[in-house]
């Protein structure tokens, strides 16, 4: 991770800051995950997210975007249609803190310059690095199995984000966006813990499906800086 960000950091540099366009503001939405615990829909918002977006608007086009957001992912096998899950009865609350970095590419030229409102969709692609809580279920605790947290865990994620934004102003943007995060582990549910938490006793479901989770909502981000010129010369 701290590779990339150097390599991000050493493109940036290379350019001219003085005839870029800054965009600061947040993001506001709801979260809900994907794996081994509740339900299998794709998109079942479950808890409210909250973040901070910032972008550097490079041309027309091209944005290099950061996003931290946090969020708290629940999940309990109470909503949902597999007969399996339901009787295991398993639930668990993990908090989760995202910083994500990468480039976001305007299907339409999305010119601040112009003086009438703009719309364009909007493809998101980078890198996120995710913090969450560790647990294993105690099925001792019959019958009703406890989420026990051990500790802080550490991953990295692949964020596909699709949405569409509009300037209705010069001064800021608004933005409506999804999109899914597909973990580079399968423990935010507690399926998959740590060797020394005894794995083969705790582990559970499909060890060959890592964890997907989903932000969806709005971002409103205030422009500044110098606005740059995209007029051929």
């Amino acid at each position: 991770m701290k590779k990339l960000i150097f390599v991000f950091l050493l493109m940036i540099s290379s350019l001219n800051l003085r005839s870029q366009y800054h965009e600061m503001g947040l993001f506001l939405g709801t979260s809900n995950y994907i794996g081994d615990v509740g339900s299998n829909y794709y998109l079942m918002p479950s808890n409210s997210a909250i973040g901070i977006v910032y972008k550097w608007n490079l041309t027309t086009r091209y944005s290099i975007r950061f996003s931290a957001i946090n969020s708290s992912l629940k999940s309990t096998d109470y909503r949902t249609n597999d007969l399996n899950r339901f009787g295991r009865a398993y639930s668990f609350e993990n908090n989760l803190s995202e910083g994500s970095l990468g480039i976001e590419f305007n299907f339409i030229d999305f010119n601040l310059h112009d003086s009438q409102t703009n719309f364009s969709p909007y493809l998101y692609l980078g890198l996120s690095y995710v913090r969450f809580n560790e647990f294993y279920y105690d099925s001792s605790t019959i019958p009703i199995a406890k989420p026990i947290e051990y500790g802080k865990g550490e991953s990295l994620a692949i964020p596909i984000i699709f949405g569409i934004k509009t300037n209705p102003s010069p001064y800021w943007v608004l933005g409506l966006e999804i999109g899914a995060r597909y973990a580079l582990t399968d423990n935010l549910d507690g399926s998959s813990p740590k060797a020394d938490i005894n794995m083969n006793s705790y582990s559970f479901g499909n060890s060959n499906n890592n964890d997907w989770y989903i932000f969806s909502g709005i971002t409103i981000s205030f422009t500044f800086g110098d606005l740059p010129c995209y007029c051929k010369e």
